[in-house]
């Protein structure tokens, strides 16, 4: 039976990892496991070594010195020890992404429209990377000099599970857990890795039979089956839509996570079944639980967060909600996207601050 061909992301993601990723993480595992196990203290080294080769045999030498650009331009940066100036150097790294010409360059490197898209997703993701760690040069100690240099940078840029797609993991972290030695036993690690891949492979099939049997992107696509719906079938399409989302980012997230899990890191934690969730606030915290620790440390809290007043959270949200939209692309659906989440959000607090209040928990 055909598959449901219009869900970009599936088909991109699955036909690049049957012909190269997983192939490369494959090696990344073999590469982390004989680290390990023979010269546990170089570990961040050799992992760095081996995302750089796999960055430049999947993206090129163009693609290659692009993020290397990214990295020494953010590290050159954050040398001023400036949050503001650093996230202005983020913004405008970002925007190059867009700038069409620079588009169009970039697109003469490769012999397929894939192959440029990788590029994209790639050098995007990787900019958070790049905030996170000179964010946390602004901010660290002296003392912490050794662990804020520009090889560990290159180890965290190119540490290869979270590549391409993620998940995103601070620099805090990554640096704490990669310089933590700890006693490596490869009956564990294989129990933990074959667990692992029947999970994964459960979700896949589970994937597999959606985009096989339900079709749910390609009646979207078309107009005339929507208008022709009762409400009780455009709900149910939704909430399909929403678990084949929730479903596909099992895969996606589990993956990588599976290896940071096999080199001795803590992954952050898999998306929640959104059929659990009720609200915009649990939706944004267990959701990409990565992408909302990054946010919460690096904008929401420095800007006031839920500390500031009224006015301050207000705005706190709103830019957390407006880097989002513009991380993703910037186009006005998603700047309605995030200023509906915006809103969501600040509505389930407000009432939240009114329930809380004495006289109104007294009549409930």
């Amino acid at each position: 039976m055909p598959q449901d061909p219009m869900d970009f992301e599936w088909s991109y993601w699955i036909e690049w990892g049957r012909e190269r990723i997983l192939w490369l993480l494959a090696g990344h595992l073999l590469v982390s496991q004989m680290s390990r196990l023979l010269v546990e203290k170089y570990k961040p080294w050799c992992l760095m070594v081996y995302g750089m080769a796999a960055c430049w045999l999947l993206l090129g030498i163009k693609g290659f010195a692009v993020i290397l650009l990214h990295a020494a331009i953010s590290f050159a940066v954050a040398q001023f020890q400036l949050s503001l100036l650093t996230w202005l150097c983020s913004l405008i790294l970002l925007s190059t992404l867009r700038i069409p010409a620079v588009e169009e360059t970039k697109r003469k490197w490769y012999d397929t429209e894939n192959e440029y898209y990788l590029l994209l997703f790639t050098v995007s993701v990787r900019c958070l990377f790049c905030t996170s760690f000179s964010l946390e040069y602004c901010w660290h100690a002296p003392s912490q000099k050794s662990s804020h240099s520009f090889p560990w940078m290159l180890a965290y840029v190119f540490y290869y599970p979270t590549f391409h797609n993620g998940p995103l993991v601070n620099f805090d972290e990554f640096s704490k857990q990669m310089k933590r030695q700890e006693a490596f036993s490869m009956k564990t690690n294989l129990s933990i890795l074959i667990v692992g891949i029947i999970r994964i492979f459960f979700w896949w099939c589970l994937a597999e039979l959606m985009i096989h049997l339900m079709y749910i992107h390609a009646l979207y696509s078309s107009a005339l089956p929507l208008e022709s719906a009762s409400y009780w079938a455009l709900g149910g399409l939704a909430l399909a839509q929403v678990l084949f989302f929730y479903v596909k980012y099992l895969i996606l997230y589990g993956v990588p996570g599976l290896l940071l899990q096999m080199d001795g890191l803590k992954p952050p934690a898999l998306p929640c079944c959104v059929s659990l969730m009720h609200s915009f606030t649990k939706m944004w915290r267990s959701f990409d639980v990565g992408l909302h620790r990054f946010l919460v440390r690096y904008i929401y809290v420095p800007m006031g967060g839920s500390q500031s007043s009224l006015l301050g959270t207000l705005l706190s949200t709103a830019l957390t909600f407006a880097f989002v939209s513009y991380w993703h692309g910037g186009q006005s659906y998603l700047w309605y996207w995030g200023a509906l989440n915006w809103l969501g959000v600040i509505v389930e607090n407000g009432t939240k601050r009114i329930l809380s209040i004495s006289l109104i928990q007294d009549l409930i």
